[in-house]
């Protein structure tokens, strides 16, 4: 009887090793500003993606979360079209010492569009948004090739969204850019009024970028605010690559 009652843990534990997740993600998305209708498509995309390839993910709207206990069980936090203020005081310290426990984050479109009174946030994410025109047809170049999910991103491609015009990057050279959007192939004037008006950022305008931050790692991408988009394989790997480096730091020979 001892003997069966071992063999049978022994294919018990070989069962469970064999369903082990690579890492595990919070997916937050709450939103204190305008609410993307994507973020459900958004949502179902990226459990797909752990689906796919083996991770742990749990989606969140609920800021109570952010505290060091909860987050200690994360290798990586999701900040998918959030906006606006969405942490309190005591929130943010629990984030900032998640990231600099060596831990990652990874900023999905509209998480440029939140919280601008919060300076470590905004250095994590690089460039913070400013305005946007209509979503609008261009073209894609890929800057830099060599991260995790670009091995399939063609050099130029033709894309659909809305293309997000940030604010200058806290500090330019620690970004590392992987994806433009050619200003030439689109109309990126914008107008809100008197005091925001643009006429895009000119000859290089980034929309996805990554770089280490404060002992962690940030990955940004400004694709994600059409919903379909979370169902096409080309962001997915893109998508993908980011989190998996965000979770783990490899990828990047």
């Amino acid at each position: 009887m001892l003997k069966k009652l071992l063999v049978l843990s022994l294919v018990i534990a070989s069962a469970a090793s064999s369903y082990a997740q690579q890492f595990k993600v919070l997916l937050f998305t709450k939103t204190a500003g305008f609410h993307h209708t994507s973020i459900h498509e958004g949502v179902a995309g990226i459990r797909n993606l752990a689906a796919r390839h083996n991770f742990t993910v749990d989606w969140q709207e609920n800021a109570s979360v952010f505290n060091e206990k909860q987050l200690n069980n994360y290798n990586a936090v999701i900040f998918l079209n959030t906006t606006g203020d969405i942490l309190n005081a005591e929130q943010q310290t629990a984030f900032e010492k998640f990231i600099q426990s060596g831990k990652g984050w990874v900023g999905i479109h509209a998480a440029a569009d939140t919280e601008y009174e919060w300076p470590w946030y905004t250095k994590m994410v690089g460039m913070m948004f400013k305005i946007h025109p209509e979503q609008q047809t261009a073209y894609l170049d890929v800057v830099d090739s060599n991260f995790p999910g670009m091995e399939r991103f063609p050099k130029r491609m033709i894309w659909t969204d809305e293309w997000y015009e940030y604010q200058k990057p806290y500090k330019s050279n620690d970004l590392k850019f992987l994806v433009g959007v050619d200003e030439k192939s689109y109309d990126p004037k914008a107008s809100w009024g008197n005091d925001n008006k643009s006429a895009g950022m000119g000859d290089f305008h980034p929309i996805a970028w990554y770089h280490n931050y404060d002992g962690g790692r940030a990955f940004y991408t400004g694709l994600g605010h059409i919903g379909l988009v979370y169902s096409d394989q080309t962001f997915l790997d893109h998508l993908y690559g980011g989190i998996y480096w965000a979770a783990t730091g490899k990828g990047v020979k």
